[in-house]
């Protein structure tokens, strides 16, 4: 075994056995080296090592802490907690939805309409889902081609399609810095790279992506420009168009993550201003909720094939009887009766969570479901995500976000979505008071 390995089992074999504990502080690296009469480049690998199997994670101009716990085998925020309160998961079903969509299936149910959803359908659907999608989709500046919209079980699949049709195994995929979880996931499993590109406040820079493309070729780059997941902001106008330029001239494309696009009047979406090299995926996981979806995508002409081979191989297609379903929420007005409520919802529990927060560090938008909390001293986010989970309250730390092994920020992602909202104002009273107390007060050990 290598040394840098040697020394990162010792170090795995504190931290099990309970010799160093979540929350402790790792010497700097140099120092590390010191100590342990090593080079510093192995005490970076070392670092490195550990990072990789989970077991620490670094904050910016903080150092390195042992995680809270152990990470699960499943990727941060793809199942529900077993919590009293969950804010990890950020999705919303309002109370008069299960009426409003058990009415638009009334008709679904019988005999001779059921009938048509029993065969199988093909990657493509149908022409009525086809064209109540293109419909939900279109803008005042834009409406894609319904024959350019292909489907899939869920969002999350059609990312993974996207990804699978613009990279090759070994090939490099450009994600924000903070991003959003699942895509790790997906990569990891595609045997894809991930390079993380620094952002501002108005998202991702476009001369990050001009210089990582110059290091190695990037086949393509991942993106939330509107609601980004975990931040919460909206990328401007000026900011797209300048992106959708360079990429056009790079000749790199983008999959464009518009997941959260319906709880706000963004500005023109990338597909528009960079059709040929945009492949724009949704879902209704977030418009409904996630046990009723169908996830789809609208790519340009020259990639619909290639789109329609990933989805197929993957075995990501949609069932016909959820596209049916689908069909008659989309065409009733069922989807745009609950986006309209759920957008109400979402500015409400915004404004809870910042006067519930007065005085903390919160980056969000008033839209959002979700919002990003940067910690007051001298809380760490390991730390106080387990002095949380000890209230029975869930969140997300912003390791969970960060690509690779990048430092991650000292905050918190709140999921503001889905307790009710008498439970969502007690548990953020809970947390401010815990911010406001310190690591001792808490009793994190």
């Amino acid at each position: 075994m290598d040394d840098y390995r040697r020394i990162a089992e010792s170090i795995a074999a504190d931290i099990a056995a309970g010799r160093l504990a979540a929350g402790h502080r790792l010497p700097p690296q140099r120092t590390f080296a010191r100590q342990r009469g090593i080079a510093n480049s192995t005490a970076a690998r070392v670092y490195a090592e550990l990072a990789r199997r989970g077991l620490v994670t670094g904050e910016v101009g903080r150092g390195t802490f042992v995680r809270a716990a152990t990470p699960p085998l499943e990727p941060a925020l793809a199942e529900p907690g077993d919590v009293r309160v969950d804010l990890e998961l950020s999705f919303s079903v309002l109370p008069q939805q299960p009426a409003l969509l058990a009415g638009s299936l009334a008709g679904l149910l019988r005999p001779d309409t059921l009938a048509t959803a029993l065969p199988p359908v093909g990657v493509a659907g149908t022409p009525a889902v086809r064209e109540a999608v293109a419909g939900l989709l279109s803008r005042p500046d834009w409406a894609p081609d319904p024959r350019q919209i292909l489907f899939t079980g869920n969002g999350r699949q059609a990312i993974a399609a996207a990804i699978a049709t613009l990279v090759p195994v070994g090939g490099r995929l450009g994600v924000e810095a903070l991003t959003y979880p699942v895509v790790k996931a997906i990569a990891g499993r595609l045997g894809v790279t991930l390079v993380p590109l620094p952002i501002d406040q108005d998202g991702l820079l476009p001369e990050a992506v001009a210089e990582a493309h110059r290091a190695a070729p990037l086949r393509a780059v991942y993106l939330q420009p509107t609601l980004h997941n975990p931040l919460g902001t909206t990328m401007p106008a000026h900011r797209r168009a300048a992106l959708a330029d360079l990429l056009d001239q790079l000749g790199v494309y983008v999959i464009e993550d518009a997941v959260w696009s319906f709880l706000t009047d963004a500005p023109t979406p990338l597909a528009a201003l960079a059709p040929s090299r945009t492949i724009l995926v949704d879902s209704l996981s977030k418009r409904l909720a996630p046990g009723l979806t169908v996830g789809f995508a609208a790519a340009p002409p020259q990639l619909t094939d290639q789109l329609a081979t990933a989805i197929r191989s993957g075995t990501w297609t949609a069932n016909r009887f959820a596209l049916d379903a689908a069909t008659r929420w989309l065409v009733d007005g069922a989807v745009a009766t609950i986006t309209a409520g759920k957008r109400r919802d979402a500015r409400a529990r915004q404004e809870l969570a910042r006067t519930r927060l007065a005085g903390q560090l919160l980056h969000s938008d008033p839209d959002a479901y979700h919002c990003w909390w940067e910690l007051p001293e001298p809380w760490r986010a390991e730390t106080f995500v387990a002095a949380a989970a000890r209230r029975g309250i869930a969140v997300t730390p912003a390791a969970a976000f960060t690509v690779g092994t990048s430092h991650a920020p000292n905050a918190v992602r709140l999921g503001l979505a889905a307790p009710p909202l008498p439970t969502l104002s007690g548990a953020l009273d809970t947390l401010a008071a815990l911010a406001r107390s310190s690591p001792e007060d808490a009793g994190v050990e």
